[in-house]
């Protein structure tokens, strides 16, 4: 639409286009309202709408992926997870705490350290799918709990994985972000009922998906009306054994120039090592990364999942300082 369109104008082309059969989604930046209309249609010819009065252009969106497209929404998304912590904006976000939550004393320890160094999030695994059944799983409901009592101690807002969409109601409580991890990325009944929800979700690639793949999954939660999409590159499978996953770090330009939606990295998944997790954080800030998540333990040596790639309390510490010298370079900033 043109900037300065009326309200009347925009409603007539909104009312034209779902009588036309399409799904539409209101995108309102700062100069300038944008329509988009999903569906398909052979026979629609754009020149009807291009007379409509208030409208500037019609274009069609090729790529498969449409409301996560950065034609669809040219600014940037900036997602509002709460406590004033955005993503997307000026500010690399960094969200750090431990593989899952295995004790009062182990989440508030984990978190008073975190949150003393500067991350805005606290991380941690309620519900952890593992390769092997015999694998710690995780404490539930309980250790949402822990997790929330602990942020709220520390002034922290929270992100955990959520497996089913049977959970997503009770989780809701205590977490101010889902994640959607790597395995369950291509899980289209868990996506559709996220975008049934308002509240933000971190999307993590599944270790052999494309880019593409990527937004697509992506697309499930936008198409059901959630906006509040962070995508997180965590890794891919490829023939290196020697990290855990191969970091394609290229991903990050890639996807902010093929998406609005910010990007995030997790360096601790995507190598595995705990020596390698500040060197790729660094060069996903460099890269453009919108945040990090981070794994940070209190004692990674007797943790119950991924201790290996598990950060101490004071190497995070030196990893923000760090952080705090490049952001600046590439007109970023961290708290």
């Amino acid at each position: 639409m043109h900037e300065g369109a009326t309200e009347a104008q925009i409603q007539n082309v909104l009312d034209r286009l779902i009588a036309a059969g399409f799904n539409v989604h209101r995108s309102t930046g700062e100069s300038h309202t944008v329509l988009g209309a999903v569906g398909v249609h052979r026979d629609f010819d754009h020149r009807d709408f291009e007379l409509l009065d208030g409208v500037r252009e019609v274009m069609r969106i090729t790529q498969p992926f449409k409301l996560a497209s950065r034609q669809f929404k040219p600014e940037g998304t900036i997602v509002d997870v709460g406590r004033g912590v955005r993503i997307g904006g000026n500010e690399v976000i960094v969200a750090a705490g431990p593989c899952s939550v295995e004790s009062r004393e182990q989440i508030f320890a984990v978190a008073e350290s975190v949150a003393k160094s500067g991350a805005k999030i606290l991380r941690a695994g309620a519900f952890k799918p593992r390769t092997s059944p015999y694998a710690f799983q995780g404490l539930g409901e309980k250790g949402l709990q822990l997790m929330r009592e602990a942020a709220d101690k520390f002034n922290l807002c929270t992100v955990s994985e959520v497996m089913d969409p049977s959970q997503i109601a009770m989780m809701s409580g205590y977490v101010d972000m889902f994640q959607v991890g790597a395995r369950n990325m291509q899980n289209y009944h868990l996506l559709r009922a996220l975008g049934e929800i308002r509240k933000p979700v971190l999307l993590k690639r599944g270790m052999s998906a494309t880019m593409e793949e990527l937004l697509l999954s992506a697309e499930y939660i936008l198409a059901g009306g959630n906006f509040s999409v962070v995508l997180c590159e965590r890794g891919i499978r490829t023939f290196e054994t020697y990290t855990r996953n191969t970091f394609d770090i290229a991903a990050i330009p890639v996807i902010q120039k093929l998406s609005h939606l910010p990007i995030m990295a997790d360096p601790s998944h995507a190598t595995g090592r705990r020596d390698k997790v500040a060197p790729m954080a660094r060069a996903a800030v460099a890269a453009g990364a919108d945040g990090l998540l981070i794994e940070v333990h209190n004692d990674p040596d007797h943790a119950l999942s991924d201790g290996a790639q598990s950060l101490e309390p004071a190497q995070f510490a030196q990893l923000m300082a760090e952080l705090r010298i490049i952001a600046p370079a590439i007109g970023r900033r961290i708290s």
